[in-house]
């Protein structure tokens, strides 16, 4: 496997991830703790040392992304997940968009390092970082005329703490996207190059459950 195009899909397995993790919320309004901090942490962790690094160098850590990854990508359909894949694309969209607006990009920088600030404080996953991170969100990519549109249960979606997490979640995905981009994808690869991506993502799979 070329190591270029391992990176891509590990970074890209963090888009999924969060992807994932808003569709289960929102139809749930639950979500597992861990994959949960890893979105959390790799959208704190700025200066990485590599690509895996951004989620806790283990790929135990995006293991579900990896698996909606092949999923989505093999079959382009699955009955856990049927709104991912529409949010990563609607995710990757957005980070291009925001790769435009320098001003923009400066203000989520200077917020994010309060809000690990935070975390540092209560936890990565306390309320007050998920609504810091989520008022990020908020008053910077809600600002696009594009914005995603989250299909769920009513009455979790509109609970403060589930729009939080969904928000905090999707600037996650966001800060995932910017990696992968950083790491030569694109967004026509997720449609093109699909079925090599869903090979990597295995790949990947079963090198975790060598460990």
């Amino acid at each position: 496997m070329n190591a270029r195009f391992e990176d891509q899909a590990i970074a890209l397995a963090g888009v999924f991830q969060a992807a994932a993790l808003v569709e289960q919320l929102a139809k749930t309004g639950y979500l597992p703790s861990a994959p949960l901090g890893t979105c959390m942490n790799g959208l704190f962790n700025q200066n990485p040392a590599s690509t895996l690094d951004v989620f806790g160098n283990d790929l135990a850590n995006i293991e579900l992304g990896l698996k909606v990854m092949s999923d989505l990508l093999s079959h382009q359909q699955s009955r856990d997940y049927p709104n991912t894949l529409r949010y990563v694309l609607g995710i990757l969209h957005l980070q291009k968009k925001l790769l435009g607006r320098q001003d923009m990009l400066a203000v989520i920088g200077k917020r994010l390092q309060q809000s690990a600030q935070q975390a540092e404080h209560f936890g990565i996953a306390h309320e007050n970082v998920m609504a810091s991170t989520a008022a990020i969100y908020s008053d910077t990519v809600s600002t696009f005329k594009f914005r995603i549109q989250v299909s769920g249960d009513f009455s979790y979606l509109q609970q403060t703490r589930v729009a939080n997490q969904v928000r905090s979640l999707l600037l996650s995905g966001i800060r995932a996207a910017t990696l992968w981009r950083q790491r030569g994808g694109s967004r026509l690869q997720v449609i093109f190059q699909r079925k090599k991506l869903a090979v990597c993502a295995d790949d990947l799979l079963r090198n975790l459950q060598k460990t």
